[in-house]
């Protein structure tokens, strides 16, 4: 398989991904592509939440049921028992499964937070790669400087109080 076909591959998994979490309901959907130069050592990680431990359950069990019909199977799950994060390792991309109080502790986002975070349309079919803000053809830009109006500053009124 070419670099291309399985980076479009690994695309239409983490959709079928959103997708399964939307099907169930999750909240606070995230994906974050990870950077291999700075420590990322997997693709992707797909974030999301649940509401209580049934539902979180059930999204797992969903992505897993979504995924195996492709042939996908995770390579190791955890935390699926006590519901309160589930992670889901494909391999090329993790997908974690909170608790929304689990998730605040984690704070995954914060701790990634070099990662670029992608729109659902970003993994779409021949969506053109999205430059990041101040680059241009991968290099950087300057920002163009702002218009500053200077005003005088205002008089003070009579309004304060007089010593004496």
């Amino acid at each position: 398989m070419t670099a291309k076909a399985k980076n479009s591959e690994l695309k239409r998994q983490v959709r079928e991904v959103l997708l399964a979490c939307q099907e169930k309901k999750a909240e606070g959907m995230t994906v974050l592509n990870l950077d291999k130069e700075h420590g990322g050592f997997t693709d992707y990680f797909v974030i999301c939440s649940g509401t209580n431990p049934r539902q979180i359950q059930a999204i797992s069990d969903e992505i897993e049921r979504r995924l195996s019909l492709s042939g996908s199977r995770p390579a190791h799950v955890e935390g699926y028992k006590q519901a309160e994060w589930v992670l889901l390792d494909y391999v090329d991309f993790v997908v974690h499964v909170f608790s929304e109080r689990a998730r605040q502790f984690y704070d995954l986002e914060r701790l990634w937070k070099s990662a670029k975070r992608l729109e659902p349309a970003d993994l779409e079919p021949g969506s053109p790669r999205r430059r990041t803000a101040g680059t241009r053809n991968g290099a950087a830009t300057k920002a163009p400087a702002k218009r500053v109006r200077k005003t005088p500053p205002r008089a003070k009124r009579d309004s304060q109080p007089e010593s004496g």
